[in-house]
């Protein structure tokens, strides 16, 4: 199977014309024609039916060229990034997290470690389940993580980079975002939102409000559908301090509460690259003099 094959197919199930697709990919109809059957015949399955009003996809060919289309963006997107490095990088650091404000000091640091190491490219990808599992296949140098979360990892170092504490999200026009301090008593009569793969200790803190028998709960799927049910006015919630994109759309106040969580950087035992500590290190020294920046 080649790229060009791929493309062939792709524009075909396109247009579902010969004719069409030939032109837009500018060969010949038949060119396009014998390439697609020398793809049939690779695969062992019929993608198009054929008919004098054009091609129709079969239900095999529906599904593989929805995995063609998905394959073709990622090699799309695999070529570039391989331009990009083999143009101006001699090497690459990439740093998983499971949403883009994890880390809310990644961009400084980046800036800041270009200024030292300008061959060196950071990648950072975002991966909000399963990065455990993509840092173990190795496909990642770095990985975001709570320190709860990767005590049973082996074959790791892991970098202590930043406490974070739990606070109360609410929208701007919210009683609630006039205070300074938000403790138990004053959810109470309020709906909060839970759910969403709250880490342990937000859970427990969670639980520790609905069995008081004083707060309304709404299970919420993700962070991205509490906050806009918070934004609708349909409760509030508590969350991680590192979630905070500092954006100023809701209004982010301290819980009273004892629960935190410690947030770590994970690397591969057996990575000992220089410009990896660099990196390490350049973050971390961020939030070591961040002393009054919430988290």
């Amino acid at each position: 199977m080649t790229t060009k094959q791929i493309d062939y197919c792709i524009e075909l199930a396109h247009t579902l014309n010969f004719s069409r697709a030939a032109e837009n990919m500018f060969v010949s109809q038949p060119t396009l024609t014998y390439q697609i059957k020398l793809l049939e015949d690779e695969i062992g399955f019929q993608i198009f039916e054929r008919s004098g009003k054009g091609a129709s996809l079969t239900p095999a060919g529906a599904q593989f060229v929805g995995f063609l289309s998905g394959m073709r963006e990622d090699l799309k997107r695999a070529i570039e990034q391989g331009q990009n490095f083999s143009a101006k990088y001699t090497d690459s650091i990439s740093i998983n997290m499971m949403v883009r404000q994890a880390i809310f000091f990644l961009p400084e640091a980046m800036r800041l470690f270009s200024e030292s190491h300008p061959e060196v490219q950071i990648l950072p990808q975002f991966q909000y389940e399963n990065g455990i599992e993509i840092f173990l296949k190795k496909e990642v140098d770095i990985l975001f993580a709570l320190k709860e979360d990767t005590r049973q990892i082996p074959g790791i170092r892991v970098h202590d980079l930043f406490e974070s504490h739990i606070y109360l999200i609410a929208g701007r026009e919210d009683p609630l975002a006039e205070k300074n301090l938000i403790r138990e008593e004053d959810l109470y009569g309020r709906t909060l939102m839970v759910g969403g793969g709250s880490p342990p200790a937000l859970r427990a803190v969670q639980h520790r409000l609905i069995a008081s028998g004083q707060v309304e709960y709404f299970n919420s799927a993700d962070h991205d559908t509490t906050l806009t049910n918070v934004a609708a006015g349909r409760g509030i919630c508590l969350a991680p301090g590192f979630l905070n994109d500092h954006s100023g759309q809701f209004a982010w106040i301290p819980f009273d509460c004892d629960e935190s969580f410690s947030c770590v950087l994970c690397t591969h035992k057996e990575d000992t690259r220089p410009i990896l500590k660099a990196f390490i290190e350049t973050l971390t020294k961020l939030y070591q003099e961040a002393v009054a920046f919430p988290l």
